[in-house]
Parts: C-alpha cells; sequence; structure tokens
C-alpha cells in the first residue's frame, strides 16, 4: 500500500480559526499496522490508516491528545 507522504490535520480551536498541523510519514508503524505520522517537533504523532482514520499517539507522559476533526493528505 502506498501511503501519502504528509497530512494536514485539523483541530478545532478555541479561536476564530482552526489550528492545522502538517504532519509527515515516518518509517514506524502504530499498532494497527498503519504509518505513524509526526509533525517537526514530534510532539504530535498519529497513525493514520489507508481510510484516513486517525489514532493520536501520546509522545511524551501526561498527554491527552485531541483527535482532529479532519486528515488531509497533501500532494508532494
Amino acid at each position: 500500500m502506498d501511503y501519502p507522504e504528509r497530512y494536514e490535520l485539523v483541530f478545532q480551536a478555541l479561536a476564530v480559526e482552526d489550528d492545522v498541523v502538517v504532519v509527515r510519514r515516518t518509517e514506524m508503524a502504530g499498532a494497527g499496522g498503519y504509518p505513524v505520522y509526526e509533525d517537526e517537533s514530534g510532539i504530535v504523532r498519529a497513525e493514520i490508516s489507508d481510510r484516513g482514520e486517525v489514532r493520536m499517539l501520546a509522545s511524551g507522559g501526561h498527554q491527552a491528545p485531541q483527535a482532529p476533526l479532519l486528515a488531509r493528505p497533501l500532494c508532494p
């Protein structure tokens, strides 16, 4: 299966506009066997399935990651 290199994760924000985080595919796979994506800082991490289903992954202790409203694949 060929997975997109990058996604935009769109989170609902308290402000006027939603928060958008760009994540890139890593060499890791999550518990479901799908690629793990992360942002440049390595803090925002998610396993994204071939159907665009997102499972957020904690990158450190005491995190309670919120699920995004939407995951959009980005063209290379």
